[in-house]
């Protein structure tokens, strides 16, 4: 099995890194006119189904139950996390990803209950795109995904080797289908999406460009996310 993943990952990890060195800074937008014509699609398709889909899910699901719902979600996301944080140097982070993963798992019956926050261990997200930019890859250009929305060059190569390397995508193949693991991350992109219901229709109503608003909140999280992983590396 280590062998198959270590055969996965390497062609990846080459095109990443090949990616990385010939986009290692931020351009403006030179992909607009692509960028755009992907968002109008994006838009549609989130207006006819994935927000009437993830209203419906809020109206009949109570609050308490999308919270339990929403911290499993949660939960399946630590064991990458742990990679990443291991990947990036900063081990201390990636003990409290597997003590997270293991007392929510266990403890908080099997992530509905995040005990680990209540007893002091923070939660806090990683995954390859932040790996590459702590290696010092910059983001490339702008880019918007079908579907997947706002990203750039590097974090869209991160997406790729999150997906093949995700434990918990390697454990759910194994023990189901393909469509057990399709159907748990659809559940995850659900919770997603009825979290977001509100900041999006928000930025809908409210802007005279949207594209030019979801760019911009897009990678201010973005630099705040990795500013954070370099601030809290440990010390060479």
């Amino acid at each position: 099995m280590k062998r198959n993943l270590l055969r996965k990952i390497t062609p990846l990890l080459a095109t990443v890194l090949l990616m990385g060195a010939c986009s290692t800074a931020k351009s403006e937008d030179p992909l607009e006119g692509f960028n755009r014509f992907v968002f109008a699609g994006n838009q549609r398709v989130d207006s006819y189904l994935l927000r009437p889909v993830a209203a419906g899910y809020r109206y009949i699901t109570p609050q308490p139950v999308r919270t339990r719902i929403g911290s499993m979600s949660d939960n399946l996301q630590e064991p990458i996390s742990m990679v990443n944080a291991f990947l990036q140097g900063d081990f201390d982070q990636g003990m409290r990803n597997m003590f997270r993963f293991f007392i929510n798992s266990t403890v908080g019956l099997a992530g509905m209950h995040d005990v680990a926050t209540e007893a002091g261990i923070a939660a806090r997200s990683e995954d390859f795109g932040q790996t590459l930019a702590v290696w010092g890859l910059g983001s490339g250009p702008y880019i918007v995904l079908p579907i997947f929305g706002p990203s750039n060059m590097r974090d869209f190569s991160g997406r790729v080797v999150d997906w093949a390397a995700d434990p918990v995508n390697m454990e759910l193949r194994q023990s189901g289908t393909d469509w057990t693991l399709f159907g748990v991350r659809g559940a995850q992109a659900l919770v997603m999406r009825e979290r977001l219901l509100d900041p999006i229709d928000d930025i809908n109503a409210s802007s005279l460009d949207p594209y030019a608003t979801f760019k911009s909140v897009y990678e201010q999280r973005r630099d705040a996310e990795i500013a954070n992983q370099k601030s809290d590396a440990p010390k060479q």
